[in-house]
């Protein structure tokens, strides 16, 4: 799918880490979430409330899942699911763009 019809936008921008990770929230009808972002390189460590689907839409990342203690490279048209009430580790290698989906 390389678009969303029909869905509402949050305007106010997610910005982490001084600016280097932004996303927009997008919802839709059936109340399920998504954001879309960027991540510039660097590394970053994040929470996980719920299960996330992370789909990188461009760029390479290393990512540390949790309970993991090796690095897995992840590439475009790639993806990774983080558990629900986790933190997990990346190491963006370049300019990534990601869909985050929040399965509930």
């Amino acid at each position: 799918m390389t678009e969303f019809r029909n869905v509402n936008i949050v305007k106010k921008a997610n910005i982490y880490f001084h600016g280097n990770v932004t996303s927009r929230t997008v919802l839709f009808s059936d109340g399920t979430k998504k954001t879309l972002g960027i991540m510039l390189p660097g590394e970053y460590e994040f929470s996980a409330k719920e299960s996330e689907l992370m789909d990188l839409l461009g760029g390479q990342l290393d990512v540390l899942l949790p309970g993991e203690k090796k690095w897995k490279t992840v590439e475009e048209g790639e993806s990774f699911l983080v558990p629900a009430h986790s933190k997990f580790k990346v190491k963006v290698r370049a300019v990534t763009d990601y869909c985050c989906s929040y399965i509930q």
